[in-house]
């Protein structure tokens, strides 16, 4: 399928890893110039040499980590004025004990997972604006509308950004900006991966490998039957990003395999 973004400018936010850098090489299979943003640069620069040299296509890594100033300002003079804005972030720790979630918890948690993305659709959305056309995508996770005790580092901070995304994708509709949201289920990545001892602590239960997995399926039953991966988001990802989704606004889109039971 032709996406029609051939030769457009794309920065996919967190493309070394996971569902980033899946999202990453579908848009590169698409035929953008590609700015891939990470904090690890060894990993990061390696994405980018991969992804080049499998679609022939050029990709710039930055490494930057979008939850400080710092970081923003890098990606700002790296691309200063991309079409598409793809934006994911490693998942944050399973929380213990709620009660003992301290407010330095909280404020690290909003600064990545909703001031972070906000100040990048904030900085590009003017130029895109400019230019009538531009697609942002969030990458952000089911449980900001289905809440999960052990995910309080993770959905109500999405949540906030789920209402941020309702309220300003209407408004620059129509100068032909879209902005969505995906939020995935359960998924197989690598940072889910680097979570599994924390896992282990927040339920009181060995971290081996095979006792966390028996866990994780008991107390989350998916209709399909699987874990998802990562490609198995990033041909959405990469839908939205594209000219086809020219009539998909502010909408907030689950893929998890049948896990959440809400129609709506």
């Amino acid at each position: 399928m032709d996406l029609k973004i051939k030769g457009k400018k794309a920065i996919m936010a967190g493309g070394s890893a996971g569902m980033g850098r899946a999202t990453a090489e579908r848009l590169a299979e698409a035929g953008v110039e590609l700015f891939i943003t990470a904090r690890r640069q060894q990993r990061l620069v390696d994405a980018a040499q991969e992804i080049s040299a499998q679609y022939g296509a050029s990709v710039t890594p930055i490494v930057a980590d979008s939850s400080t100033e710092e970081g923003r300002h890098a990606l700002f003079a790296a691309c200063p004025d991309p079409d598409i804005l793809a934006i994911t972030i490693k998942p944050p720790p399973p929380n213990g004990n709620f009660l003992e979630l301290t407010p330095q918890n909280w404020r690290d948690s909003i600064e990545t997972a909703l001031i972070g993305p906000i100040e990048l659709m904030r900085h590009y959305i003017p130029g895109m604006q400019d230019r009538g056309w531009g697609r942002i995508v969030n990458i952000a996770t089911f449980s900001a509308k289905n809440p999960m005790i052990w995910r309080l580092m993770s959905g109500p901070a999405r949540s906030a950004l789920l209402n941020y995304t309702a309220s300003v994708s209407r408004e620059v509709a129509q100068y032909g900006v879209n902005i969505n949201n995906l939020l995935p289920g359960m998924f197989a990545t690598e940072g889910a991966g680097e979570l599994r001892e924390t896992y282990a602590a927040a339920f009181g239960i060995d971290s081996d490998p095979d006792t966390v997995r028996a866990h994780f399926q008991a107390n989350n039953q998916i209709p399909a039957g699987f874990v998802a991966d990562a490609t198995d988001l990033a041909p959405m990802a990469a839908l939205l990003c594209s000219d086809l989704a020219r009539f998909i606004v502010g909408q907030n889109i689950v893929i998890d395999g049948g896990q959440h039971r809400s129609i709506l």
